[in-house]
């Protein structure tokens, strides 16, 4: 027992920095370009874990039945703390000011009353579903981002993803390459420490010191000089790590296609309306997206970043202010690619006749529609592919036309 407990760290170790192999893949990954056009797109899939309230962040404030369901922390078109209009029915939280600039400048969009397939109320079903692409939950072990990537042709398509986090998420997990990267807040060994620590580990286990190498050479990139904040300023966790992966996704040999997730989107109490604490999570949201924006810089012309969450939040608060386990929900694109600057929805209305269960948004989009029509029009995916082995037993969703440019 004593021995275990003494050689399993040292195990752990090992099989965090081979799994981190794969960074020596990175060097090698090609350029993503079409020679038609010489685009060379990028793809941001970021994963709203805990279930988004659609309608909070982007309030129906058109819809007659919308305040009488969100009441306390409903937006309103006017007063102390008045929403982003989108247009004369659709109003964005206003802790949002960066996506509505890119919403105007027709670089973002908004897909509401969306949902995946799955209808009950299970995070950890819903996530599954989310990210494996299946119909159903506990189907498979890989992620449909990870098959889109094995079913780009070879040679000068992306080959690898970056996942960005201490772990691979599902979407990512899967036969084709993944490198990974995640901020991690202590001090950067010094130069000569760490070329020190390379030699040793050459010599004692070359595998490991190929992976060492290359994971601190990957790290040296994604924080750069950039990650050091001004005087004053606070860097908040999505900040970081959209800015990081926005450096790795910048580099000429970097990476094309991502996978993150940002955790605690589960309001059931005191969710808050224009201040609080969706609106603090929100905020960071379009941190990140501006972080992306700005660290990506040329490239942000040929980027779509996706923003989805496993599912909804009911229509009406509940007794804590707040809203329980729901379905239909919204979905955001942003990027120099989207063709943005409008509200994409078949909406459903509020009526209590006309919600789902008699309690949510009812969905009138499939998230895989969206899904597919990124990958279709930005990616270069055909349908085949996309119905039969990216998202499998999918055949009558049709992938969405005209949301990218």
């Amino acid at each position: 027992m004593d021995c275990e407990s003494r050689t399993a760290p040292l195990a752990t170790r090992r099989s965090l920095l081979l799994g981190g192999a794969a960074f020596a893949a990175w060097a090698y990954i090609p350029k993503f370009a079409r020679a038609a056009d010489a685009r060379d797109p990028r793809l941001i899939v970021v994963i709203l874990r805990g279930a988004l309230d659609g309608l909070a962040t982007v309030a129906p404030i058109g819809d007659p039945d919308y305040v009488g369901l969100h009441g306390s922390i409903a937006l309103a078109k006017d007063g102390a703390h008045p929403a982003l209009m989108l247009d004369s029915f659709f109003g964005l939280h206003p802790a949002m000011p960066e996506f509505s600039r890119m919403y105007r400048e027709k670089k973002a969009a908004v897909v509401h009353a969306v949902a995946t397939s799955y209808r009950e109320r299970s995070h950890f079903d819903g996530q599954d579903t989310l990210e494996s692409g299946f119909p159903g939950p506990g189907r498979v072990q890989s992620g449909w981002l990870n098959r889109a990537i094995e079913a780009l042709p070879r040679g000068e398509r992306v080959s690898s993803g970056l996942a960005i986090g201490p772990t691979t998420p599902l979407i990512l997990r899967g036969s084709a390459p993944t490198v990974g990267w995640a901020p991690v807040n202590l001090p950067t060994a010094a130069d000569d420490t760490a070329m020190r620590l390379i030699e040793l580990y050459r010599n004692r286990d070359p595998a490991l010191g190929v992976a060492l190498s290359q994971g601190l050479q990957l790290d040296k990139i994604a924080k750069g000089d950039a990650m050091k904040p001004a005087p004053g300023v606070k860097v908040t966790a999505m900040q970081q790590v959209a800015r990081g992966a926005a450096k790795l996704m910048a580099a000429d040999d970097g990476p094309r296609v991502a996978a993150l997730a940002f955790d605690g989107w589960d309001t059931h109490a005191q969710e808050g309306g224009p201040v609080g604490r969706l609106a603090q999570l929100l905020g960071g949201l379009d941190n990140a997206l501006a972080e992306f924006e700005t660290g990506l810089g040329p490239h942000w012309r040929d980027t779509v970043v996706v923003v989805a969450t496993e599912f909804g939040r009911t229509a009406k608060i509940n007794g804590t202010d707040g809203t329980d386990h729901g379905t239909g929900t919204v979905a955001l694109l942003a990027g120099g690619a989207v063709q943005g600057g409008r509200v994409i929805s078949d909406w459903p209305g509020l009526k209590p006749a006309n919600l789902f269960e008699a309690r949510d948004l009812a969905p009138t989009t499939d998230l895989r529609a969206i899904l597919k029509g990124v990958l279709h029009d930005h990616l270069g995916l055909g349908e085949r592919a996309l119905a039969e082995r990216v998202f499998p037993d999918s055949g009558m969703v049709k992938p969405a036309k005209g949301l990218v440019g």
